[in-house]
């Protein structure tokens, strides 16, 4: 039976509407979070970089310190569907899982397998990478790998974990179970059945039914009944009414996290108006160009394009999504790369401007900032001591917190001069 056999597929448009109208759900905090997106990039230079220590026999045989670590951890920092991504990782000593530390062919066979579904552009041949990693049977390497596939191949692999499983077995009256590749890939069949049913209310990036899955299987939405019994359709019903009262209750959540980026956006302003004001171009993250900033937009007095020497460059996808550049006026020299960290992932910024300063000419290596809260300086510090990110520290990258950029922005604009002043109240992390 498949899962629009076993619910309507009115019924489920029905669940769908609602998830999506609701401020709480994954649809309006993770799939529509404008820096979800940044994300991708550093996540894929973040399996490329696991793919190589892996090739040059430098990975090592434990996870803490290392490039995984990191990886993983960007991953379970995307907020509430990929909390606890990295618990399918971590070293299990007593169980000697999963089995990719100390066994060398079984981590070259997992590097392989990354390699090859990073290279491919189509499903086939990630399915057939899948399969051919699970006939190794290496030990508590399960389908929670999906969910390195799902930043590689949006379109074609939905993430995994355990609510998005019950959130499917409850829609389908199936017994998916969490450890088989097997049933991973069944499942994610009736998943791109499901998707297709009702694209117009999801996406062609899976994120979007993962993240509907996810809320139904953690409790948030009920799961409606099969069949047409009358009297549980509208008990469901009554159900689904009561979580549209649970989710007022939340709005106070859900606001402080919209202070969050209205914060964001807000430094990023500053930074504008600072680099206006010494007289350099100034780019403003493509995505973020539009955002509603006082009267105007945050995109409002700066370039529309990037240079033709960065648009060209490698890495420019990454660089079109740093925060706020500074360029010197008319030209394609890149002054400052500022990337603003107020609750995001640290490791993103970083892989960006990594991006930056590799992927360009050098000229930004004298001026690559990340930019947060004054009470971040040790998550900016212990990201920086990561292995992953030991070309850093010949970059001088610097920490500016927003208490000195609030407080000395004004000054500078009015006295400052190219860069002396910004690098005067910023710290170095090298």
């Amino acid at each position: 039976m498949s899962m629009l056999d076993s619910v309507s597929a009115a019924t489920i448009r029905t669940l769908i509407d609602r998830w999506r109208e609701d401020p709480g759900s994954t649809y309006q905090t993770w799939f529509l979070w404008e820096e979800r997106l940044k994300n991708f990039r550093s996540i894929r230079r973040g399996i490329s970089e696991v793919v190589r220590e892996i090739e040059d026999g430098t990975f090592g045989n434990t996870y803490k310190g290392s490039s995984l670590e990191t990886l993983v951890g960007s991953i379970a920092e995307q907020r509430q569907i990929f909390k606890g991504a990295d618990h399918a990782f971590l070293w299990k000593p007593k169980l000697r899982i999963p089995d990719i530390y100390e066994d060398v062919e079984n981590q070259r066979a997992f590097g392989r397998f990354l390699q090859a579904c990073a290279c491919c552009s189509g499903a086939d041949p990630i399915v057939r990478s899948i399969r051919q990693l699970d006939g190794r049977r290496i030990k508590g390497l399960g389908p929670a790998a999906a969910n390195l596939l799902y930043f590689i191949h949006p379109t074609h692999m939905p993430p995994f974990n355990t609510a998005i499983v019950k959130g499917y077995n409850a829609l389908n009256s199936a017994r998916v179970k969490l450890g088989s590749w097997e049933e991973y890939l069944a499942m994610r069949e009736g998943i791109l059945r499901l998707n297709e049913a009702h694209r117009g209310l999801l996406s062609n990036d899976l994120g979007a039914v993962g993240g509907f899955l996810f809320d139904v299987g953690s409790g948030r939405y009920p799961a409606p009944p099969q069949g047409d019994d009358e009297v549980a359709r509208a008990t469901w019903q009554e159900d689904l009414a009561k979580v549209r009262e649970q989710t007022a209750k939340e709005r106070k959540q859900i606001e402080s996290a919209r202070d969050s980026d209205r914060t964001h956006t807000e430094v990023q302003g500053w930074l504008r108006d600072l680099g206006l004001a010494l007289d350099f171009d100034v780019w403003i993250a493509a995505n973020d160009r539009t955002r509603t900033l006082g009267t105007g937009r945050l995109g409002d007095g700066c370039l529309e394009s990037l240079p033709t020497a960065l648009a060209e460059c490698a890495g420019a996808d990454a660089i079109r999504l740093i925060d706020v550049l500074w360029l010197e006026r008319g030209s394609s020299r890149v002054a400052a790369g500022f990337e603003v960290e107020h609750t995001t992932s640290i490791y993103s910024g970083i892989v960006r401007l990594l991006d930056l300063a590799l992927g360009s000419s050098g000229d930004a290596a004298r001026g690559l900032f990340l930019v947060a809260p004054d009470d971040r300086e040790k998550d900016v510090r212990a990201q920086l001591r990561r292995p992953a990110f030991r070309q850093v520290a010949a970059l001088h990258v610097r920490y500016l917190p927003y208490g000195e950029l609030a407080k000395h922005r004004e000054a500078m604009a009015r006295f400052g001069a190219g860069l002396k002043a910004v690098e005067a109240i910023a710290r170095r992390l090298d």
